[in-house]
C-alpha cells in the first residue's frame, strides 16, 4: 500500500508528516523514521530509506484511526488524485487577518507556508521590509495561536479544521518581539494590523491593563490608533507570547507556562490543570547558552548559566516545542538587530 505513495514524496515531508501525527496522537508509540544523511546517498542507500519510509508508513497506517486521520488521509490521497505524481491543483484558502476580516487566497494545494505567506503579504499590501514582522499562524484555540514553519503545509491544516465553526484556522499576526524595531515601522498597513492585534491582545487577556482600561476605550477606533498603541505599549504582556501550560524536568510536581519576551524568558509556575502559581523564574537571554529541540521526545531544551554557577540543561515537554525553538531563535536574532544598530 505505502509504496506507491513515495514517488513525488521528498524526506521533509515525511518529517512534517511524522510531527504531524505525533501533534495529534501524543499517546502513540511511533516508530522512528530513517534518518536523514547530511551529504549525498547512493542509489542502494536511497533505496534502503525509501524502504524504511514505506515501513514506517505500513506500520503506522496499520493503526486505523492513525490510516483514517485527517493528516494521513491528506498526505495519501494527494497522490492517489492524480494519474501522475506531478500533478497538483489550484485551491482557495481563507486567511484570517487582525482586523477579523477573511482574506482569501488561491494556492497549490501542496505550497508551503512561506510561499502562502509571500501571496497573502503582497495582496495586503505589505512591502517586502514590513513583511519581514509578520506571519502565518495556526489558530489552536481561542487564546493561543502557532506560528507556522516555513515548510509546513498550510492547506493541510486547513482541511483539517474545515468543519469547525470558525471560517477557518489559519491567520496573520505580528511576528516581532522588539518594540524598538516595531516603532521605527511606518507603514500604514502594519500600524492598523498591529492596532487590530492589540485590541484583540487585551481583549483576551494577553495584555493586562490593569487600572487603564477605562482610558483604552475610548481610543478603541482605527483613527486614534497611534494613541491606543502608545498607551498599551507600556502595559505587562505586551510584546509576549505565552505558551500552554506543559511539564518541565525542573518541577516534581506541576507544569509551567513559557513566555518569551525581548526583555527575557520566563517559567511561571503552575498546578498541572494550569491553574497559577506565586513561583516565576526569569532567565535573562545573556544566561541562555544553548537551545535545542528534539523531534523523537518532543522537548524544547535549554541550557543556562548564572553567575558563579555551573551551566544546568532545563526540558519543557510540549507540543509546541518547535514554536517554542523559533521564538527563541527569532529573539536571539532581533537581539543581534539591536546590537548592530547600537554599535552602528
Amino acid at each position: 500500500m505505502a509504496g506507491r505513495h513515495l514517488c513525488s514524496r521528498r524526506y521533509r515531508e515525511f518529517s512534517n508528516l511524522h510531527v504531524a501525527l505525533k501533534r495529534e496522537f501524543p499517546d502513540f508509540n511511533f516508530p522512528k523514521q530513517p534518518g536523514k544523511w547530511p551529504f549525498s546517498l547512493s542509489e542502494q542507500q536511497l533505496d534502503t530509506r525509501r524502504r524504511g519510509l514505506e515501513q514506517y508508513l505500513e506500520k503506522v497506517c496499520a493503526v486505523r484511526v492513525i490510516a483514517e486521520s485527517d493528516v494521513m488521509q491528506e498526505f495519501l490521497t494527494e497522490v492517489d488524485g492524480s494519474e501522475n505524481c506531478t500533478a497538483v491543483s489550484d485551491v482557495d484558502m481563507k486567511i484570517l487577518l487582525p482586523d477579523k476580516n477573511i482574506l482569501t487566497v488561491t494556492i497549490r494545494r501542496n505550497s508551503t507556508a512561506q510561499q502562502v505567506y509571500n501571496i497573502v503579504s503582497n495582496k495586503v499590501g505589505l512591502s517586502d521590509e514590513t513583511a519581514k514582522y509578520f506571519a502565518l499562524f495556526e489558530i489552536i484555540d481561542y487564546n493561543f495561536e502557532r506560528k507556522l514553519q516555513s515548510s509546513e503545509f498550510p492547506h493541510n491544516l486547513y482541511i483539517q479544521n474545515y468543519s469547525t465553526s470558525t471560517s477557518t484556522c489559519i491567520m496573520l499576526r505580528k511576528w516581532l518581539f522588539s518594540l524598538k524595531k516595531e516603532m521605527e515601522i511606518s507603514d500604514e498597513q502594519a500600524a492598523n494590523f498591529f492596532f487590530w492585534q492589540t485590541v484583540d491582545d487585551v481583549n483576551r487577556g494577553h495584555v493586562k491593563p490593569v487600572d487603564k482600561l477605562y482610558q483604552l476605550k475610548p481610543l478603541q477606533d482605527p483613527a486614534r490608533k497611534y494613541e491606543y498603541l502608545k498607551l498599551v505599549r507600556e502595559m505587562n504582556g505586551y510584546g509576549e507570547i505565552a505558551f500552554p501550560h506543559c511539564a518541565c524536568d525542573s518541577r516534581k510536581e506541576g507544569h509551567v507556562i513559557a513566555i518569551f519576551s525581548i526583555q527575557h524568558f520566563q517559567l511561571q509556575a503552575c498546578k498541572e490543570d494550569g491553574t497559577l502559581e506565586s513561583q516565576v523564574i526569569e532567565f535573562s537571554w545573556e544566561d541562555i547558552v544553548e537551545h535545542d529541540r528534539d523531534e523523537e521526545g518532543m522537548t524544547f531544551t535549554f541550557k543556562y548559566q548564572r553567575a558563579n554557577k555551573k551551566p544546568r540543561w532545563v526540558k519543557l515537554h510540549t507540543p509546541f516545542f518547535m514554536y517554542m525553538h523559533a521564538c527563541c531563535e527569532r529573539v536571539l536574532q532581533e537581539l543581534e538587530w539591536e546590537k548592530s544598530e547600537t554599535e552602528i
